[in-house]
């Protein structure tokens, strides 16, 4: 889900609006980058509903207790308004 949402750039179909959605993934096209939409706060619930049940299911073993914790924070982190459009380091600029 990182890959598709945070790390792929463009759109699959051609698009009226000049190419300017080509350097945006598709997390930043979503809703056209409107925030705290019903579908943007699905897919940022969604993996927290998923590490519960993985913490519990795993009886919150340490060692997955903090893969669980360190996955989690990967996908959350840029769906972070104050992450929209940003690239750190450069990464994924172009």
């Amino acid at each position: 889900m990182y890959v598709f949402l945070h790390a792929v750039k463009g759109t699959p179909f051609e698009t009226p609006d000049q190419g300017k959605a080509r350097l945006l993934t598709h997390w930043e096209q979503l809703d056209y980058g409107v925030q705290f939409t019903s579908s943007r706060k699905f897919f940022t619930i969604s993996p927290i509903i998923l590490y519960f049940l993985a913490s519990f299911y795993t009886k919150y073993d340490p060692t997955h207790f903090i893969l669980n914790t360190t996955s989690l924070l990967t996908v959350l982190i840029p769906k972070l308004p104050q992450l929209h459009g940003v690239r750190i380091f450069g990464i994924n600029k172009y």
